[in-house]
């Protein structure tokens, strides 16, 4: 690293300040990604307010750098102003490290491939190396930045509200979800609170990089789209809409999925987020898509020299050369072949009137020089009278084809009243049935064109917000319990509260009516008959609604073929004597008399996931796999050992934080190693071993000089603590529990019942017979009668029903 020389500071400058979280994760992000990063993980706690870790497996700092790693203004980027003209990489200032360290507490672990073991680096507030120990990562670079804010308290108190924070963390997520369509060999993580919130692997390309973060059903409307151009030199890609699809899949209410790259920097660029809206929305006239954004991805890669990133502190804004500017209007023209004449201020007003030049241009000569080159023109199908529908024509007559049409048969026979009604109304315009459709609300138009939900009651309004208060009280609750629990809080709802439901329910009840007399009250018809003409011919012209009303109706009154009667199926009479039938039953049951009466197996379904067994005189159905989660849970609650690793800084314990004194010689009560040479003594008792503490004690003379504190604590439990202790000495002091199983904290208990979901997710979903005899023994031997329901509340055994009554 070098320091950039006076001069070149001044022109670079931005008095760089984070303002937010996403700013830091940005930050550190982007030196991943000029580190030649290839997997990154971000994990925050509390949203990032305590704690923000970035670790990559790029190449890592080198020693010599490591001084002036966070000091403002050394960067190894590039030396001058004059690289500008070259720049590849994203960062370039060398403030953002220094910045952050001026708000936070900054810890630098770093590892190249040259050096032996990485190395912990804790800088201060100025950038400066204060310690460095040696540490145990592999190679690349890991910072973490604690205490966000701490000495700014006004900008901390903007994130005291939940809700701030959220959003906070929904922004860090389409931060990364960028980077991971414009980088798909780049593998992503996002951790908050030791919960993966949003992850994904390393792709392909990047249409497999849309796929893996929008789904498919998102990209499966989208078009690849490539232009390339040598003068001025610049290469347009992306995935756009394609035309016609319906705007609800290809659009959203806000800009998260409209990304936009300029030399793989994601930038938020107003002109051409208009530009992209506009010639969109001009494809959907009668939709209401002018308040929407599209989904699609634009990357735009021009030489550094035709573009200024150093225009904002935190480069999410560009600056494109004119030529360029002007080049990529005519291209976006091309992309929305709406047809419409467009006035949009892009970057200056000489790139708005390159639009407008460019969207009256004629279609074949905008969609490529390589066709106008070629000569002939006339066999090409432009675009734009695609869109019109006036691309193919009647040989014979010259007219644009029409779509086909269903006509009612005439009828031989008519009154002489429907005679003068056919005369009087001749000169009147004949109704097209497929066309037009009446003004009557039918199933076909809600079917075609939008569904209207039903409006809810008050008491399903009431359960909509209830269930979520209720989940978030028991997590682990069943359907059942949560419908009951919603019942009887709507019974015991007071009056007033219950006057707030139904007049919530009035007014969805009203919206609903008026929104069903105008959806009857408006047809396709008048629809189009109010649009302008003028306007009307450079609109896409919407297809034909379905004719599936007029089939039923012509197809109905045809005389429908009589259906034979099957052949009858051959049979044969076989002799059968219930008294011989009863003697056999009764001599299997004397000879089964002795034979003992525990469950046997008969046969696998063909499902191949369940048994039908024999238990005494019943047929039962048998799910091996629940009664192995059950045998695993089991287990785990009575030999599985936590693995404690140890605290960086020991937690003390008094008889405040364990509840009070007799909790604090119940545990000094416990089993104890021998004392080393200090004094202090390790706890060796399993109750507390297998839950994940490791407890010291150094006594003292009195009960008041007697010191305990907890050296490592198991973190593979998210929120494990000194609660959790807590709980197991009270297991301990008042239920008198001696063995490990009764004493496993909740939160243990839950971590081991998804450890054992996981472990039964693995056994073969094709066991043998002899497996599942093994499985029926041992399910005999270790759970008792009253225990024969699996983890999740659900039977091992389902009864069919019994072969016969004992005689």
């Amino acid at each position: 690293m070098k320091q950039l020389p006076p001069d070149t500071v001044r022109l670079l400058s931005s008095s760089q300040v984070i303002t937010s979280l996403v700013n830091v994760v940005k930050e550190l992000m982007e030196n991943s990604l000029d580190a030649e990063a290839s997997s990154i993980d971000v994990k925050l706690e509390n949203y990032g307010l305590d704690r923000i870790e970035v670790r990559d497996n790029g190449l890592g700092i080198k020693a010599d750098d490591t001084p002036v790693m966070a000091v403002t203004h050394f960067t190894s980027k590039i030396c001058s102003n004059e690289d500008l003209e070259r720049l590849e990489t994203y960062g370039f200032r060398g403030e953002a490290l220094g910045s952050v360290c001026s708000v936070a507490e900054v810890s630098v672990i770093t590892k190249t491939e040259e050096d032996d073991v990485s190395t912990q680096y804790t800088l201060n507030f100025s950038g400066e190396i204060v310690s460095q120990k040696p540490s145990h990562l592999g190679q690349g670079t890991t910072v973490s930045v604690l205490k966000l804010f701490k000495n700014i308290p006004v900008r901390r108190q903007y994130y005291s509200s939940t809700k701030k924070c959220k959003e906070e963390l929904k922004k860090i997520q389409d931060l990364l979800v960028a980077y991971a369509i414009i980088k798909p060999g780049l593998r992503l993580t996002l951790i908050h609170n030791r919960v993966v919130v949003w992850q994904k692997a390393t792709v392909a390309d990047h249409r497999s990089a849309l796929l893996a973060t929008l789904g498919a059903g998102a990209v499966a409307n989208l078009l690849p789209c490539h232009h390339h151009q040598e003068q001025p030199e610049i290469l347009l890609e992306g995935f756009f809409p394609k035309p016609g699809a319906d705007y609800s899949s290809t659009s959203s209410s806000s800009a998260d999925k409209t990304f936009i790259f300029v030399n793989n920097r994601p930038v938020h660029q107003k002109d051409i987020m208009k530009l992209l809206r506009q010639h969109y929305s001009a494809q959907y006239p009668d939709t209401p898509t002018r308040n929407r954004y599209p989904t699609a991805m634009l990357k735009i890669t021009v030489p550094p020299s035709s573009v200024d990133v150093n225009l904002t502190p935190d480069k999410t804004q560009v600056l494109l050369h004119d030529k360029v500017a002007m080049k990529f209007s005519d291209w976006i023209v091309d992309q929305f072949p709406a047809g419409l004449e467009t006035d949009v201020s892009v970057c200056d007003d000489e790139m708005a009137r390159s639009c407008t030049r460019a969207a009256g241009m004629g279609s074949a000569e905008r969609l490529g020089g390589d066709a106008a080159a070629s000569g002939d023109n006339s066999s090409k199908i432009s675009a734009e009278d695609w869109s019109r529908g006036t691309a193919l024509t009647d040989p014979v007559s010259g007219e644009p084809l029409q779509p086909v049409q269903i006509h009612q048969p005439s009828k031989d026979v008519r009154s002489d009243c429907d005679e003068i009604k056919s005369r009087s109304g001749s000169d009147k315009k004949v109704f097209n049935a497929i066309t037009e459709k009446r003004a009557a609300l039918t199933a076909y138009d809600l079917i075609s064109n939008r569904a209207m939900r039903v409006p809810l009651s008050p008491a399903a309004l009431f359960e909509k917000e209830a269930r979520v208060e209720v989940l978030r009280e028991k997590p682990t609750a069943s359907l059942q319990d949560i419908s009951d629990t919603v019942h009887e809080r709507w019974k015991n709802l007071r009056v007033e509260e219950r006057r707030k439901y139904e007049e919530k329910a009035r007014r969805h009840l009203e919206h609903h009516d008026q929104r069903t007399k105008s959806a009857s009250a408006e047809g396709p018809g008048e629809t189009s008959a109010s649009t302008p003409r003028g306007h009307a011919q450079g609109q896409k012209r919407k297809a034909p609604l379905s004719n599936q009303q007029l089939l039923d109706e012509l197809f109905s009154a045809q005389p429908q073929k009589k259906t034979r009667n099957p052949a009858p199926k051959p049979s044969r009479l076989l002799p059968c004597s219930v008294a011989a039938l009863r003697l056999r039953l009764r001599r299997l049951s004397s000879q089964s008399a002795g034979v003992p009466r525990g469950p046997r197996l008969v046969n696998r379904l063909a499902s191949r996931s369940a048994w039908v067994i024999l238990c005494g005189q019943r047929l039962m159905l048998l799910n091996p796999f629940r009664v192995e989660e059950a045998l695993l849970f089991k287990r785990l609650l009575e030999n599985n050992i936590l693995p404690a690793v140890s605290l960086q800084n020991p937690i003390q314990l008094t008889d405040g934080s364990l509840g009070g004194a007799g909790y604090t010689e119940a545990l000094c009560n416990m089993e104890k190693r021998s004392p080393e040479l200090d004094g202090g003594a390790l706890f060796s008792d399993p109750r507390l071993v297998a839950n994940g503490f490791k407890i010291k004690l150094t006594p003292g003379l009195t009960s008041a000089e007697r010191h305990l504190e907890v050296t490592a604590m198991a973190d593979c439990v998210p929120f494990l603590g000194v609660e959790d202790l807590r709980e197991i000495l009270t297991a301990v002091l008042h239920r008198k529990a001696r063995t490990v199983q009764e004493c496993r904290p909740l939160k243990v208990t839950n971590y081991l019942q998804g450890e054992a979901v996981r472990l039964a997710r693995q056994l073969p979903t094709n066991p043998s017979r002899e497996d599942v005899e093994e499985t029926l023994l041992r399910m005999d031997q270790q759970l008792a009668e009253s225990n024969q329901t699996c983890i999740h509340g659900r039977p091992f055994l389902q009864h069919l029903f019994a072969l016969w009554p004992p005689f």
